[in-house]
């Protein structure tokens, strides 16, 4: 393989308004009088996604009631662009940023304040935009929840979604240019339903392209609320994961995925699939992967988080911002890594362990300020940033 003037990233998923309120009381006799009670039942939960239409329902109430009693009233403190695709593809585009590579967002968007807000933001970040489509439904937006004394103080979040314009993005609008880049990235797409029921053509077009894919994940509540307790489906068939060279996802949507009760499970129906490699976050707990493909080899382990993350987490409680868009920022970190890796030399084969640790630091760099995308006041301070806890990571992983 010869390496290329330009290496192309290209990625289609969720893109849309994140409003952070914090802190929330998940032990609140308001919170606690909306939470779940059976899985897709449309009521709250820690960790978990739940689409506004279908709270409503729960509840029996309107959304913006309930959530004005769970905050005691209060504003969000902050409004970021969020989104499992376009998140994690402004991470890869920042950490990329010295190298000949471009960054592409594929969507859409309503013709409202959110999408105003997510086009003037986007000028402040590397990523560049391929088809980015406009509805005239509303610009998807999530509302999120955080309680950052949950889990002993490593903070938890809940969701609450409109999917809106993203059900107007169709397979057809995904380009030619889309499918011939190096790396094609699916996105959360479960919060854009039609490119998620596509998954398998999508996928087996890109790799007939020569394409590296990568599938970063999101709950999956419609089919939750569809086939409540079975295995969520990728695309029309588990043929689906053939074509993914790089599946991330955390330990819930792993099980609900593989529709297994453990993460062993769930490692075994993933590579009974053929997918090319797996890797499974579990919050502050150590990270489950695998690869058996000619890109990545053959590895299999876990890897621990950051300490050093954990210790400022824990130490220095006024310089965390929230959990929100680490897991997006890991998968770009991953991104990223893979990327670089193929830049240097397209021949060799890509350190899955290496990727990972990249995407450790960067999952856990984004607890320290609000929301999930950073905003570099220059080219390269993100890395800047993230580098020393990098090699901190990499000498703490070389002596466990």
């Amino acid at each position: 393989m010869m390496k290329k003037e330009v290496f192309r990233i290209s990625g289609v998923g969720s893109a849309l308004v994140d409003y952070l309120y914090t802190p929330v009381d998940f032990n609140g006799e308001a919170f606690k009088r909306h939470m779940s009670v059976e899985s897709g039942d449309g009521g709250l939960s820690p960790g978990k996604l739940v689409f506004k239409d279908e709270f409503e329902q729960f509840a029996g109430e309107e959304y913006e009631e309930v959530r004005k009693e769970i905050t005691d009233g209060n504003p969000p403190i902050t409004l970021n662009i969020g989104g499992p695709s376009i998140v994690s593809l402004i991470h890869t585009a920042q950490l990329l940023h010295a190298d000949p590579v471009e960054v592409r967002f594929y969507g859409c968007k309503g013709d409202d304040v959110g999408a105003a807000y997510i086009d003037e933001n986007l000028k402040r970040t590397p990523l560049k935009i391929g088809n980015y489509k406009t509805s005239t439904r509303y610009t998807p937006y999530t509302e999120v929840l955080q309680n950052p004394e949950y889990d002993e103080g490593h903070g938890e979040r809940v969701f609450i979604n409109n999917i809106g314009a993203a059900w107007d993005f169709l397979p057809e609008d995904l380009d030619d240019d889309f499918f011939e880049s190096d790396i094609v990235v699916f996105g959360g797409t479960a919060l854009v339903p039609r490119i998620h029921q596509a998954l398998g053509d999508l996928l087996l077009k890109a790799k007939g392209n020569h394409a590296v894919t990568v599938v970063n994940t999101v709950y999956d509540f419609l089919n939750e609320k569809k086939n409540p307790g079975k295995a969520w489906p990728l695309g029309a068939s588990k043929e689906t994961y053939q074509y993914i060279d790089l599946l991330i996802t955390d330990m819930e949507e792993a099980l609900r995925l593989s529709g297994c009760s453990t993460i062993e499970e769930a490692m075994s129906f993933f590579k009974e699939t053929g997918v090319g490699a797996v890797i499974v976050t579990f919050g502050a707990n150590p990270i489950y992967y695998f690869s058996d493909s000619n890109l990545f080899g053959v590895n299999e382990g876990t890897c621990p988080v950051s300490k050093k993350v954990k210790e400022i987490i824990i130490q220095s409680p006024e310089k965390v911002g929230d959990t929100t868009g680490c897991g997006d920022n890991f998968a770009g970190g991953v991104i990223a890594s893979v990327a670089r890796q193929l830049i240097d030399d397209p021949n060799a084969r890509v350190d899955i362990k290496k990727a990972i640790a990249v995407g450790t630091v960067s999952g856990g760099y984004a607890c320290f300020y609000h929301g999930g995308t950073f905003y570099e006041e220059y080219s390269g301070q993100k890395w800047e940033l993230i580098g020393p806890f990098y090699r901190d990571f990499l000498r703490q992983i070389a002596v466990e």
